[in-house]
């Protein structure tokens, strides 16, 4: 199996839907595509959370490689300054830094 890039999935997204002459129509349906993955993790549907993840993976790929971005790189990179970072916890799993 081939490993999908960002840009990979710009160019099947562009094939597929055609070009987005303004970007934050991608981030309005990620934003759409996280309501349904909250709502798979309310209904306990885990298969359909991985899906519903993946969506959103797609669109940000596609956002990035729309950018001239390899978004795994850009991942990197942030943890890097994520992980030079004191955090303080919510106590709910998530958090922020100090």
């Amino acid at each position: 199996m081939n490993r999908e890039t960002s840009q990979t999935i710009r160019e099947w997204g562009d094939a597929t839907f055609g070009e987005a002459p303004d970007l934050t129509a991608l981030v309005v349906r990620a934003r759409g595509e996280m309501d349904e993955l909250e709502q798979a993790l309310r209904d306990g549907d885990h298969a359909e959370a991985g899906r519903e993840a993946a969506d959103v993976a797609i669109l940000l790929h596609r956002l990035a490689g729309l950018l001239g971005m390899e978004l795994s790189e850009q991942v990197d990179a942030k943890m890097q300054v994520n992980r030079a970072r004191k955090w303080r916890a919510a106590g709910d799993g998530t958090g922020g830094h100090v």
